[in-house]
């Protein structure tokens, strides 16, 4: 799968994942090394792709390409994971297109597809 451009991040589809970041049902841990934030898991209650019910936040994580195949976005993800079970959340949902090579990895955190389309999975991890 192709990495998309930076400029996606423009798009307003995806403006929900980050504006007005820091209500009630956001949350967001990071990895930071030498001053330099390389990797962050971020949760919030909002219509979006991976979108279940109101009760549900939805799971994103992002990581500089350089820090990925360390084990530093399973322990983020882990770390989030423990985080919203000691809120009371009772899941946490994500969508990801098939082809991406993360579907593994949140598989391996507990994720299960629960629904799909025919590029996306839609995936629930149970608390």
């Amino acid at each position: 799968m192709d990495k998309p451009p930076k400029s996606i991040f423009k798009q307003p589809e995806l403006q929900a994942y980050i504006k007005d970041f820091g209500k009630a049902d956001d949350w967001c841990l990071v990895v930071e090394t030498k001053e330099k934030i390389v990797g962050a898991v971020w949760v919030r209650i909002m219509n979006d792709y991976g979108h279940i019910d109101d009760k549900t936040p939805s799971f994103s994580i992002s990581l500089y390409e350089e820090y990925r195949n360390l084990g530093i976005g399973t322990a983020l993800m882990g770390a989030m994971l423990q985080l919203l079970k000691v809120k009371g959340y009772k899941q946490t949902s994500l969508s990801v297109q098939k082809a991406n090579y993360t579907v593994k990895m949140y598989r391996k955190a507990g994720f299960e597809v629960v629904d799909e389309n025919k590029e996306e999975y839609i995936m629930i991890c149970k608390l």
